[in-house]
């Protein structure tokens, strides 16, 4: 099976209950925003909607220089309305050092690691294998028509 892309289905009910905060200077019962990572995944692996939290199952894992659990996202920007959508995008590219895997990986799977790891999104890509050089994930413009999370 593959992995496939959508915002996860528990996420979409953690937002209802305020479960995760986004915001850079917003604050949610006297704490501030909330510590979201990016976790590369397998081509192998079954990430989905139904997918709730973070797992080292069918992880990239400790490779090279990748590390278990991936990175810390940069979240610089709270979300903003756009063309009457609530978005959101992380600010900051992904770099890391060369020698991932020999193995191919498509996807990122975003969570929210101050949240017992919940899972909020699945994102899928060309299918990569780095066994030496840079691998840089771009996040894209935070808008309307290309923000990681839109809710409209």
């Amino acid at each position: 099976m593959a992995n496939t892309q959508a915002i996860c289905n528990s996420f979409k009910t953690d937002i209802l209950q305020a479960l995760h905060n986004f915001g850079t200077t917003v604050t949610r019962a006297g704490t501030g925003a909330d510590t979201f990572k990016g976790a590369l995944y397998f081509a192998t692996a079954t990430l989905n909607k139904s997918t709730t939290a973070y797992s080292a199952t069918g992880e990239v894992g400790n490779s090279g220089s990748y590390t278990a659990g991936g990175i810390t996202i940069t979240n610089a920007t709270a979300p903003t309305l756009s063309t009457d959508t609530a978005v959101w995008t992380p600010s900051a590219s992904w770099t890391t050092g060369a020698l991932f895997s020999a193995a191919a990986f498509d996807t990122l799977l975003v969570y929210n690691s101050t949240q017992s790891n919940k899972a909020v999104a699945v994102y899928t890509f060309g299918s990569q294998t780095i066994v030496s050089g840079t691998f840089t994930l771009t996040m894209p413009a935070n808008s309307a028509a290309t923000a990681l999370i839109q809710l409209a």
